[in-house]
């Protein structure tokens, strides 16, 4: 029925069906929320009304007020659920979605209802599940209801009244309905109630257009069952919605590391089974999915579960899009908190912060507020920053201080390119870090990587256990041509990736791509230690010599006077 339905018949049906609901409306009410929505004209309106008569999804009567007018009903969009069971059919409905909101309503919230959708229907799967067991074993239905309804048959407590079919089911009341299922879903699952008092329905539909939009987003994901669908795939789902939008954040100040580099700082640090892997930037914790898919993909998914994933955030929202996020990849041995991590880390152990076994971020470039007088109202100031304070202006060399001091082995930060080359404070923290061999590679991506800045960023290593045959040396990479060009932004394939992942394990010169410098030659730099200072990748042009030129020349001006003699003999033969 609603197959037979263009997607502009649709988009229209979902906004009547959001501002009517199920009460009756004439024509020209119809004409002037259409007119106004979408620009439609009167004949326009008369089409896509015989459209929805066709479809079944129109109810026409005669207006009881008046004989010679009809009224209209709209018929619920009922579908066939279709099971979603691939990366591409998800991303085909969040596509859709996003097309409904554009950028006219906070995209966190198509997350939430991903998440609320996914976490509903997973009840509903493992309840089905138990209470087939449950029949089979001759209970009678209405005990086999009442157990498999149990708390302890699901990873996630789940009120009925509250699944997803059952808040559908009353269309003028879903802001109501989700919002109440927030406090009690909060209430029964503490551990995750960070999660659901980031997100008030009340507020969000107190705009009638957001009402409206809500109705549509319900509906559009009702009509999919993701009873079936994998936790990679749900993730990959939410990490799609996150780079989707990610441009339009980008202009409000969030920032969204691509995955690529994300997948390149991860390659290089190579974490293992049982290590702890630390964010102390966490954002929507994309470092710390990446470093797990990592060891799920090289030791299996057994292994993965052995890692213990910490991360702390500023932003109480920020902290759970990231806690969802891990949830729907499926993942569950992670220990997230929040708050200023530069002048309050959660994280400690007996008198001193946590150490851990590998730290990643691409903490806020730059960041102003973090002046000496600051951090000192902190916790931990001493053990953190025994470099150095810098200015109040960029805080990129104490977020680098913090990452060293939390780290037992390897540290990657991806930062400001300015980080590794400017002077006054910074320099005179860098050359303390690098007198103390801290510094193991200096990699120069490509520009326009990023969707906040076209500007050119580096990803520095630091280890605290080098090696005997890299003790003295850093290894600096200008990977800045090691791109694939896409339409606004670059991108790093497979490939380029790779090659510089080789490049930092072989640790040696390599032509217009890489250099091994010692402290010596670091000190003689002034501790500058951008990779484009030592390495350049531009072609020398090559000139010919001068005296090969004239000769060259000389033989093309002898073999003009030829052929002129040539030409000459023949006009005095004519």
């Amino acid at each position: 029925m609603a197959k037979e339905l263009g997607q502009w018949l649709k988009r229209r049906y979902l906004r009547l069906l959001g501002n009517f609901k199920d009460y009756p409306f004439t024509f020209e009410q119809a004409f002037e929320f259409l007119n106004k929505e979408f620009n439609d004209s009167r004949e326009q309106v008369k089409v896509i009304f015989s459209e929805f008569n066709k479809a079944g999804l129109l109810i026409i009567d005669k207006n009881p007020e008046d004989a010679r007018e009809k009224i209209y009903k709209l018929k619920p969009l009922i579908e066939k659920i279709n099971h979603v069971t691939t990366k591409d059919d998800l991303i085909n409905l969040l596509k859709q979605a996003a097309d409904l909101i554009r950028t006219r309503v906070d995209y966190t919230f198509i997350l939430l209802l991903l998440f609320y959708k996914a976490y509903s229907d997973k009840w509903q799967k493992e309840f089905e599940e138990e209470k087939e067991k449950l029949l089979k074993k001759g209970w009678e239905e209405a005990e086999a209801i009442r157990e498999a309804s149990s708390e302890h048959y699901h990873a996630f407590n789940f009120p009925q009244e509250y699944l997803w079919e059952n808040i559908r089911k009353d269309p003028q009341r879903i802001s109501e309905k989700f919002s109440m299922a927030m406090k009690k879903l909060a209430e029964l699952n503490p551990e995750y109630q960070d999660i659901f008092s980031q997100f008030d329905f009340y507020q969000f539909t107190s705009n009638p257009e957001n009402a409206i939009i809500l109705n549509q987003l319900v509906e559009l994901f009702s009509k999919f069952s993701f009873k079936e669908i994998s936790g990679d795939i749900l993730g990959d789902a939410y990490e799609w919605i996150l780079k989707y939008f990610a441009p339009t954040k980008a202009k409000e100040g969030e920032v969204y590391t691509p995955r690529e580099v994300i997948k390149l700082m991860i390659e290089i640090l190579d974490p293992k089974p049982e290590k702890y892997i630390y964010d102390p930037a966490l954002g929507s914790g994309g470092m710390l999915i990446v470093g797990y898919k990592f060891v799920e993909e090289k030791y299996g998914k057994e292994k993965a579960n052995t890692l213990f994933l910490y991360g702390q955030e500023f932003n109480p929202k920020t902290l759970a899009l990231a806690k969802m996020n891990m949830l729907l990849h499926d993942i569950k041995n992670f220990y997230f908190a929040l708050g200023d991590t530069l002048r309050y880390p959660k994280f400690k152990e007996k008198d001193s912060i946590k150490k851990f076994d590998y730290v990643i971020a691409n903490p806020p470039w730059n960041q102003d507020g973090y002046d000496e007088d600051s951090l000192k109202k902190g916790e931990y100031w001493q053990e953190r920053f025994k470099y150095g304070f810098a200015t109040k202006q960029s805080a990129d060399w104490i977020w680098i201080q913090h990452m060293i001091a939390s780290a037992k082995e390897k540290v990657a930060v991806v930062i400001d390119t300015g980080a590794v080359s400017r002077g006054g404070r910074e320099k005179l923290i860098r050359q303390k870090i690098v007198e103390d061999d801290l510094i193991e590679a200096v990699i120069l991506l490509p520009e326009k990587l990023f969707y906040n800045t076209g500007a050119p960023a580096v990803i520095i290593i630091f280890n605290k256990q080098k090696p005997p045959e890299k003790k003295g040396k850093i290894l600096l990479i200008n990977a800045s041509k090691e791109f694939e060009p896409a339409k606004k932004q670059n991108l790093l394939s497979k490939e380029n990736i790779q090659k510089i992942v080789n490049a930092y394990h072989d640790f040696k010169d390599i032509e217009k791509f890489a250099k091994v410098i010692t402290i010596e030659e670091a000190r003689e730099s002034d501790y500058n230690l951008s990779p484009s200072r030592f390495v350049s990748v531009i072609e020398e042009e090559k000139y010919r010599p001068i005296s090969e030129i004239k000769s060259e020349l000389k033989k093309l001006e002898e073999e003009r006077k030829k052929v002129e003699e040539r030409v000459n003999k023949i006009i005095g033969e004519i």
